[in-house]
C-alpha cells in the first residue's frame, strides 16, 4: 500500500531511541498516523513541529498498518508560530479538534480550512473569527450543523440574530423576541455570506455559540471533557487584543 498527500503535522510522540510517530491532517487521507524512521534527528525535528505543511508519502504492507512516512517540507510554519501564545495553544486546539473525527476518514473541506487557520494563527486581527468559523465546520463534519442562513420560524434572510439551542437554527430579530432570553445570540460575522466587522464581543458571542453546540453533541454524549487548549487559545486571544476592559471574558 503506498500514497502520496499534502499534509499539516498536528503533533508527534517518541517511538524507540530514534524515531517518532506523526501525526498530520492530510488533504485526500484525513488525520492520518505513521512512523518516521530517525525523526529525533537535529535534521528531521525541525521539519517536524506542530503547524508546519509537509509533503507526505506513505507505505505499508496493509492497509490497516501503522505505516512508515517519507516527510518533505513545504511550508515550515512552526518557527513563526512558536512567537505567539495564541498560535501555540491554537494549533493544539486544532489538533483536538480533529481528533474528534475518526482516523483515516476524508475531510478535505476542512482540511482547506485548517490552511486557512494555521496560516493566520499568529494574526490576533482574524484568527478569531478565522478560528470560530472552524469550529462551526467541524460541527458540519461531525454531522451537526447549524443552519444560520434563514430564520427557522419566517424563512427569512434578513436581521437574523439568534440561534435556537434546540434546533441550531437562526432565528430574526422579530421572530425571537418572545424568547430572546432563551436563544443564542448570532454575530453578524458567522452568518452564511455575510462580510461584517469581528469585534470582540462578537467574538465571545461566537465561541459561545460553537461552544454550547460542541458540548451538547459531541463532549456531553462521549463523556468528554472541553480541551484545556480552548480555555488557553481564548485567554491568550483575550490578552492579545487591546483597547477592550472585557477582554478577559472572551
Amino acid at each position: 500500500m503506498e500514497w502520496h498527500d499534502q499534509g499539516i503535522i498536528l503533533g508527534t510522540r517518541k517511538h524507540g531511541e530514534t524515531s517518532v510517530i506523526l501525526e498530520a491532517m492530510t488533504s485526500e487521507h484525513g488525520r492520518h498516523m505513521g512512523l518516521v524512521r530517525g525523526g529525533r534527528s537535529r535534521r528531521m525535528q525541525p521539519m517536524l513541529q506542530p503547524g508546519n505543511r509537509v509533503e507526505l508519502s506513505w507505505r505499508a504492507r496493509l492497509d490497516e498498518h501503522l505505516g512508515t512516512f517519507q516527510v518533505e517540507p513545504i511550508e515550515l510554519n512552526a518557527a513563526r508560530l512558536l512567537g505567539s501564545s495564541t498560535a501555540i495553544y491554537g494549533i493544539q486546539l486544532v489538533a483536538a479538534h480533529l481528533r474528534l473525527l475518526p482516523e483515516r476518514d476524508p475531510h478535505p473541506g476542512l482540511y482547506e480550512t485548517l490552511g486557512i487557520v494555521s496560516a493566520h494563527l499568529d494574526d490576533v486581527s482574524i484568527v478569531g473569527a478565522l478560528f470560530a468559523r472552524f469550529e462551526l465546520a467541524l460541527l458540519e463534519e461531525l454531522g451537526f450543523g447549524l443552519d444560520l442562513s434563514q430564520c427557522a420560524l419566517t424563512g427569512s434572510r434578513e436581521n437574523l440574530a439568534y440561534v435556537s439551542p434546540k434546533s441550531g437554527r437562526a432565528v430574526t430579530v422579530e421572530a425571537g423576541e418572545p424568547w430572546r432570553d432563551k436563544l443564542l445570540p448570532l454575530p453578524t460575522f458567522l452568518r452564511a455570506n455575510v462580510d461584517a466587522q469581528c469585534d470582540q464581543a462578537a467574538l465571545r458571542q461566537a465561541f459561545a455559540l460553537t461552544g454550547f453546540f460542541l458540548h451538547r453533541h459531541v463532549y456531553e454524549p462521549r463523556g468528554l471533557a472541553e480541551p484545556e487548549a480552548r480555555a488557553g487559545f481564548l485567554s491568550a486571544l483575550a490578552r492579545s487584543m487591546p483597547n477592550d476592559q472585557d477582554t478577559a471574558d472572551i
